[in-house]
């Protein structure tokens, strides 16, 4: 199973040798378009998110058809290929904090954020596979999700 979580790892060297090669304008755009792109894509994850998480907290009735298609789409996104939304000199030290919440320590050596956008996509796969079987199955998923997504937040991620 190809996972492109948070695509650091091994995949950031890529993009900061492509963000390197550019010209200092066309890497400026290129660095604040990957931004946009990865603030995007947690838009995209908050908004399923809600959704299932809404039914799982009794806040929206339970629909298996939208429960199964909201973690459908959180188990897509995390498994997208991320590496070129994560150049190197996109953290909130580089571009301010108006710009991203990104701390530094993504892209420092010992970093665990690829680890922990791997749990987000083996959490996000594992409950695609159960949401639509029930609310008691539902809620027996989703608890690993909220985990691996705010253990990323709480170590990658500028608190407010």
């Amino acid at each position: 199973m190809k996972l492109g979580i948070c695509a650091l790892g091994g995949m950031i060297t890529a993009a900061v040798v492509a963000t390197s090669a550019m010209g200092d304008g066309h890497a400026d755009k290129a660095i604040m378009a990957a931004v946009k792109a990865r603030q995007s894509q947690m838009t995209l994850y908050s908004f399923n998110i809600s959704v299932v998480g809404g039914m799982a907290k009794g806040d929206i009735a339970y629909d298996a058809e939208a429960a199964s298609a909201a973690a459908s789409n959180l188990a897509a996104l995390a498994q997208m290929d991320q590496s070129r939304m994560w150049p190197q000199g996109s953290d909130n030290e580089a571009l301010g904090t108006e710009a991203t919440a990104a701390l530094p320590a993504i892209w420092q050596p010992g970093s665990t954020a690829a680890e922990k956008g791997m749990a987000l996509a083996e959490a996000a796969i594992a409950m695609e596979q159960s949401a639509g079987a029930g609310l008691d199955a539902l809620r027996g998923a989703i608890g690993a999700v909220g985990k691996s997504c705010g253990a990323c937040h709480e170590s990658y991620r500028q608190k407010n």
